[in-house]
């Protein structure tokens, strides 16, 4: 499973970055600015994505929007509760911070779940 982590926190997007490398994922990023998401989406093929809502004070929303156009599945990561997410995407999974490594890799088998064919594993 190839993954986009876009988290414009270090210390959080190096330990997401750690533990799903170490099961076997193949993570693009992290990135930490919605122009980096957008130009990584663009230019590469990857099975879904985790996004932090608020980057450095700007909203996911182009991002979101993006992912659902072309397709790909993705997990908002928030500390701020669902007033924060994008209206049009609410409905989208949500993994609230702080996190555990077992919360976003559950989440993450849920969500590839119902995406592909109930034969997909995590990894990839």
């Amino acid at each position: 499973m190839t993954i986009l982590i876009v988290e414009d926190e270090p210390l959080i997007a190096m330990s997401l970055e750690d533990v799903l490398c170490d099961q076997g994922a193949i993570c693009l990023g992290p990135v930490g600015s919605i122009d980096s998401a957008l130009e990584i989406i663009a230019a590469n093929r990857f099975d879904i994505a985790l996004l932090d809502i608020n980057l450095r004070g700007q909203k996911i929303d182009p991002v979101a929007d993006r992912l659902a156009e072309v397709g790909i599945p993705f997990i908002f990561t928030t500390g701020h509760g669902e007033d924060g997410l994008p209206k049009s995407h609410r409905h989208r999974p949500v993994i609230a911070k702080p996190y555990s490594d077992t919360t976003v890799i559950d989440t993450l088998l849920q969500c590839r779940t119902h995406s592909d064919p109930p034969s997909a594993d995590f990894p990839g």
